[in-house]
């Protein structure tokens, strides 16, 4: 057998360490969500647990997780893009551009406990910002109470994360925009906004798509940073998830956090699944 033929044979090998990864982090993790779900403390068969997600508080919590991912993820997105506009003017290696592109790539993955910390320390009820607006120009951002340890404060905390993911994911498809379609579209009489309304936005509508679809996802599974800087409540789908397994007063439904976490599956399924029918369309475009 020829040297390349075995080679190719046993390639597969080199996808084993992520196969393995996938299957304990996420195939496995589902399997035991759907299956919890559906059955109750007796590991008896139940619809209870599914029929549980009609409950006036769960559907609030779904709504406020789709409401502020959403919120964050649209704001993430045409902030993200301007920035990545701005950054198209600039050379590949110069200092502004790699300095953009690695903060960017850090503060895609602040989240949790420092994050929520830094939240507090500048814009809490005793942060630098609040203090220097209350005491130099008496501006009190607290004067309808403190937001910023409920639902309200998850969106400038989403935030610092969702607006980097966006200049990662795409700024590629920004820069793939070759100049010299600008340069025939000119040649050919068109204008500035005629190239953008005729060929930059129908290019790059897709990766945008996409890349606000990965964003809805992102804060849509947001745990860690809610959980630490939320202080009451469980106003979104993980805190609730978190306060039905610690949780000793739901009697009856001892699986509700199953039945919780299959939700969040099917919702972030569904978004997946768009984002690859869009991202395909986009290959299609780059091909």
């Amino acid at each position: 057998m020829p040297r390349n033929a075995r080679v190719r044979e046993w390639s597969w090998l080199g996808l084993t360490p992520f196969a393995l990864y996938v299957l304990l982090f996420l195939a496995l993790p589902t399997i035991l969500a759907i299956a919890s779900g559906l059955f109750d403390g007796d590991s008896a068969f139940t619809l209870a647990n599914i029929a549980a997600l009609g409950d006036p508080v769960i559907i609030t919590t779904f709504v406020n997780s789709t409401g502020i991912s959403l919120l964050t993820a649209i704001v993430g997105a045409v902030v993200g893009a301007a920035v990545c506009y701005a950054l198209l003017g600039l050379p590949d290696t110069g200092v502004i551009r790699t300095t953009v592109d690695a903060a960017s790539g850090v503060l895609a993955q602040f989240g949790g406990v420092m994050l929520a910390f830094a939240m507090i320390a500048t814009i809490g009820t005793q942060g630098i910002v609040t203090r220097f607006l209350r005491d130099a120009l008496g501006i009190d951002i607290f004067a309808d109470g403190a937001w910023i340890y409920a639902l309200p404060g998850l969106i400038p905390a989403y935030l610092v994360f969702q607006i980097p993911l966006m200049v990662i994911t795409f700024m590629p498809a920004l820069a793939a925009l070759r100049p010299q379609w600008f340069e025939a579209h000119l040649t050919l009489g068109g204008t500035r906004g005629g190239f953008w309304r005729h060929v930059g936005f129908p290019v790059l509508a897709p990766s945008f798509l996409a890349s606000l679809l990965l964003l809805f996802a992102n804060a849509f599974s947001s745990y860690a940073t809610a959980a630490a800087l939320a202080s009451q409540g469980s106003q979104i789908v993980p805190l609730q998830i978190r306060a039905a397994l610690t949780s000793e007063t739901v009697l009856g439904r001892e699986n509700l956090a199953g039945a919780l976490a299959l939700g969040m599956i099917v919702v972030v399924a569904v978004v997946m699944w768009l984002y690859s029918l869009i991202q395909r369309r986009t290959a299609r475009w780059q091909a």
